[in-house]
């Protein structure tokens, strides 16, 4: 294990990242955050990842959902995850979730260290965040369109108290900005995990200008 996270022990110590091993974190949604988030978080030690999606791979994803290749048309994209997971690094327990969010919470039995939001479904995300409130866990929020995208870390503020609860279909999405909010989302995830400072309740809004410049505003949330 030490030659594996080598890198990952120098920045943070021995001690750290072996706590990483009694971690749990559940993704929710294997489309193109999830996609990203498992590459991010899967080789880094975690101990135990879930991973929920109900879906296939389909040929209009492929190009932003960096897991899959033509060949995984068809196939449960959970499962695609939880064998690239699994063929990168032997230190880790993968569970994948063939159903809704809903159907997760009915089985879940394991304790949750946080959850990571990778839908595009914002009735799925209060539900996420009614959950997550009820057994006293975190969640990191994200979501992309177009060119630009918004991250959060949620533990007091309230996800409906902040968002308009409605069926929106999402317009096109340019690849490098799902990776981009992605990256965002498992820094923070990975941050919280080790321990360190994270920046609660602040919803980053992250964008490009019309003259192309990378933009990020920052917007504390009302507490519950």
């Amino acid at each position: 294990m030490e030659n594996y996270f080598n890198r990952q022990i120098k920045l943070w110590g021995l001690n750290t990242q072996k706590s990483l091993q009694d971690k749990h974190i559940v993704i929710v949604g294997c489309g193109g955050l999830g996609c990203s988030l498992a590459y991010a978080l899967g080789t880094s030690g975690i101990g135990h990842i879930t991973l929920v999606d109900f879906d296939d791979v389909g040929i209009h994803n492929i190009h932003r959902q960096i897991a899959f290749t033509l060949k995984d048309e068809g196939a449960k994209k959970c499962q695609v995850l939880k064998d690239i997971i699994l063929s990168k690094n032997k230190f880790v327990k993968v569970t994948a979730i063939d159903g809704t969010f809903e159907d997760f919470v009915k089985q879940n039995n394991s304790n949750i260290d946080l959850i990571l939001d990778a839908t595009d479904n914002l009735m799925v995300r209060k539900n996420i965040d009614d959950y997550a409130k009820s057994i006293n866990t975190p969640w990191i929020y994200g979501s992309v369109e177009e060119f630009h995208g918004q991250v959060c870390f949620f533990k007091e503020s309230k996800f409906d108290s902040v968002f308009s609860i409605k069926d929106r279909t999402p317009q096109g999405i340019a690849c490098p900005i799902v990776m981009q909010i992605a990256s965002t989302q498992a820094n923070l995830a990975i941050r919280y995990l080790c321990n360190m400072s994270v920046k609660k309740d602040f919803l980053n809004y992250i964008f490009y200008d019309e003259d192309g410049e990378l933009i990020i505003q920052k917007f504390g949330l009302p507490k519950e």
